[in-house]
């Protein structure tokens, strides 16, 4: 049986690897905030505003332990899933746990991009977002170390990179022959 939780700040690329080391694997890959909105039919951002951050974080820590007994799967967390309550350690006894670790310069270029679709950083300007992502991976990352691997997610930028940390992550889990 496999499962396994990538872990990591917004933008690290969980959902773009966990993906494809799905699908290589042959198990399904679940990006928890999509899970999420499926199941309640809203957006995180519609959960955040009728919930506040508060009731969001529960619903994910609910959702996680749900999503956490599926057998077969790869698991994109939010950035904050594991620092919240004991969600490490419930990752941490029912499956592999992956920190997919980037720089501050590649997490700011992606969220640049991306920055409407994520309720914690939208109305940020670039320099508060650098300033955003220098001070929260600051204090996030003694969460993440927890995680019993870590893995470079800087090359991620195209399919041969995908790939190369696919295989590369396959190996540091000896989860293919």
């Amino acid at each position: 049986m496999v499962r396994v939780f990538l872990m990591g700040f917004m933008g690290a690329g969980k959902t773009t690897l966990g993906k494809a080391l799905a699908r290589d694997l042959g198990v399904s890959f679940v990006d928890l905030d999509q899970y999420i909105e499926a199941r309640f039919m809203k957006s995180v951002s519609q959960i955040f505003a009728l919930k506040g951050e508060q009731g969001f974080r529960e619903i994910e820590s609910r959702m996680l332990r749900e999503v956490g007994e599926f057998d077969d799967v790869v698991v994109s967390c939010g950035g904050s899933t594991p620092l919240i309550g004991d969600n490490m350690d419930f990752m941490l006894q029912h499956g592999q746990t992956v920190y997919l670790k980037c720089d501050n310069e590649t997490l700011l270029n992606r969220l640049k991009v991306a920055r409407a679709q994520r309720p914690l950083i939208a109305s940020k300007t670039d320099q508060e977002l650098a300033q955003f992502i220098e001070s929260e991976t600051k204090r996030r990352e003694p969460g993440y170390l927890k995680a019993e691997y870590v893995c470079p997610g800087d090359r991620l930028e195209s399919r041969d990179q995908i790939s190369e940390t696919v295989e590369y992550l396959e190996k540091l889990l000896d989860l293919k022959n």
